[in-house]
Order: structure tokens, then C-alpha cells, then sequence
């Protein structure tokens, strides 16, 4: 008897512990307006890989921001013996925007966002592909000086790399 009311009680706690409460309707906005904003945003290049790049650093020297490095992914992870595709992820900051987020304590934990990430690759439909994070979804979560900062980085990377997008 006292196996079977141990044995009742573990299969009740199972059972409670899996089961969710339905989310509020509240709850349920939230979740349907982030899944309609992706996190990452990508989009075809009107021209090949290399000239991406060439046209890519052209765009960028136009403004204020500046390509800090540039990751050669596919010569790097052939080092260690694997071949991907043609992949080279662009590192880029605007020294302004990034110092108002590093001058605030409350702010500096979002320097790991800092600074932005473009990648440049091709597919193996041949095509050629830029994609970003989508830091504008990111920066709403935030708030404050960070949300501002971001959302003026996020418009301002778009401008530089939207000419090279297919339009359809």
C-alpha cells in the first residue's frame, strides 16, 4: 500500500510538473508578434561573391562606419581539413554609437552585441547571400540608451547593405 501511494504521488508530480497552464491572451500576443519578426534577416545579392564583397566595401567606405576585420570562414574552417562554400563575415562599427553604450555602466552588458556582424556567402544554388541579426527585434527588448543606439545602427547597416539586395 505505502509503494502504491508513493508510486501515485511520483506519477502526480509527472504529471503536473509536464502540464502548462494555456498562456494568457496577453502572453499568446507576444509570442505571435516575435514569431512574425524574424531574429536573422537574409537576403539574395544581385551580384556574385567576390563583386559582393568589392561592393559591400565600396558601400561601407561611404559612411562613418568601418570594417574592423573581416572573417574568412571558409579558409579557416579548411584548416582544419573541412570545404564550405565561399563565406566571409564582415566586422563593422560606428565608434559614436558604440561609445554611448560603453560609457554607461548599465549599458556595457551589451557590448557583447557590439560590434555588428555582416556575413557575406554563397549557397549551393550558386547564388550569393547577405544576412545580419535583425538587432532592431533585439533592441525593443532592451530599452533605453542601448534600444536607441541599436535601432539607429540597425537603419543605418540596412542602407549600407540594401543596394546590393535583388529586389523582386
Amino acid at each position: 500500500m505505502k509503494s502504491l501511494i508513493i508510486t501515485l504521488t511520483a506519477m502526480l508530480f509527472i504529471f503536473s510538473s509536464c502540464s502548462q497552464p494555456e498562456p494568457k491572451e496577453e502572453e499568446n500576443q507576444i509570442q505571435i508578434s516575435q514569431a512574425e519578426e524574424p531574429m536573422f534577416l537574409e537576403n539574395e545579392s544581385m551580384y556574385g561573391f567576390s563583386e559582393t564583397l568589392e561592393k559591400l566595401n565600396a558601400e561601407i567606405e561611404k559612411t562613418t562606419w568601418k570594417a574592423v576585420t573581416v572573417h574568412n570562414l571558409q579558409e579557416s574552417v579548411k584548416k582544419s581539413g573541412t570545404d564550405v562554400l565561399p563565406i566571409q563575415v564582415f566586422v563593422l562599427c560606428q565608434p559614436n554609437h558604440a561609445a554611448k553604450i560603453l560609457l554607461k555602466d548599465e549599458e556595457r552588458m551589451y557590448s557583447s552585441l557590439l560590434p555588428c556582424r555582416v556575413s557575406v556567402y554563397e549557397k549551393s544554388d550558386g547564388l550569393t547571400y547577405i544576412s545580419r541579426m535583425n538587432t532592431g527585434v533585439l533592441a525593443k527588448s532592451i530599452g533605453g540608451i542601448s534600444e536607441e543606439v541599436m535601432m539607429v545602427a540597425t537603419k543605418e547597416i540596412e542602407e549600407i547593405i540594401s543596394p546590393l539586395f535583388v529586389t523582386k
